[in-house]
């Protein structure tokens, strides 16, 4: 197997896995309208569509480097972690885990586990996923694709953190958004 395959099987594995556990959530009693969950959706698909190369468009397809099968086995090794953090945020969060922003009947800030290290886990795996990814194919098309879905991601943990202000009141998650980073751990913070 090369690591592009392995890498490629990590992430089909993680999202049949992530789409089968959907069942495993309590359902939403409010959530914020469509409209507002249209843009990181699309940002999402779309660099994924990029990062993977599913156009694979040879006119297009920028080559800034080959990997070395070693680095390409250590970035199969960061994709990897990074799918292995999301599930652990997944795990942790319980039925409070929505695909998309909402808020549960018993919704409450979970502050411990992942979630002590950064408020938003699950993003910042697939984000550590799309860079180690990324970095394994050497195509600037990948690279643009990661940051495109990271720019997803952004705006979702935006909107979702200005969500559970207006619903869990401002000062319950004030205190956690001071200690906790929003996606990248920072050494040394105090929690």
């Amino acid at each position: 197997m090369t690591p592009e395959r392995a890498i490629q099987v990590m992430w089909t594995v993680w999202w049949m896995s992530w789409l089968a556990a959907a069942a495993w959530s309590d359902r939403a009693v409010k959530r914020p309208s469509t409209r507002h969950q249209i843009l990181y959706r699309l940002l999402a698909a779309l660099g994924a569509v990029m990062l993977f190369g599913m156009y694979r468009d040879p006119r297009i397809e920028i080559v800034l480097w080959r990997t070395p099968p070693a680095v390409a086995w250590v970035m199969a090794a960061v994709v990897l972690a990074g799918l292995l953090f999301t599930w652990w945020a997944r795990i942790h969060l319980g039925r409070l885990w929505s695909s998309s922003v909402g808020r549960k009947a018993d919704h409450h800030v979970v502050e411990t586990g992942p979630y002590g290290i950064v408020r938003h886990p699950i993003y910042t795996g697939i984000i550590l996923a799309s860079i180690g990814t990324a970095a394994m194919r050497g195509a600037a098309m990948a690279w643009l694709g990661a940051a495109v879905m990271t720019t997803g991601w952004v705006i979702k943990a935006r909107l979702e953190e200005q969500f559970l202000r207006e619903q869990l009141g401002p000062a319950a998650y004030a205190e956690y958004a001071r200690r906790v980073p929003m996606l990248v751990p920072v050494p040394g913070r105090k929690r």
